[in-house]
């Protein structure tokens, strides 16, 4: 994988500014990024590419996701929340 591109994802998971989504997101690309299959780094990126509050919604199950991103890495954010992050 590409390191300028795990950095720029990683970038991106820490910098969303909203806080809540930065924690979950942030740590997660810390933890993962470079390990993740191509398959899963190019969703995690389309992932980023969403809107804040809709993507922090669908990892919290505070909102439905829509079936595209109902996928593994979808299942593996949900599981990963080091802050402790909770849904309202």
């Amino acid at each position: 994988m590409d390191e300028a591109r795990i950095e720029r994802a990683r970038y991106r998971a820490w910098r969303r500014g909203f806080r809540e989504a930065d924690l979950i997101l942030g740590p997660f690309a810390d933890s993962h990024a470079r390990s993740l299959s191509d398959e899963d780094f190019a969703a995690f990126e389309e992932l980023l590419d969403q809107p804040d509050h809709d993507l922090y919604g669908w990892i919290l199950g505070s909102l439905p996701t829509p079936p595209q991103f109902e996928h593994a890495l979808m299942a593996r954010l949900r599981a990963f929340n080091p802050a402790g992050v909770r849904g309202g």
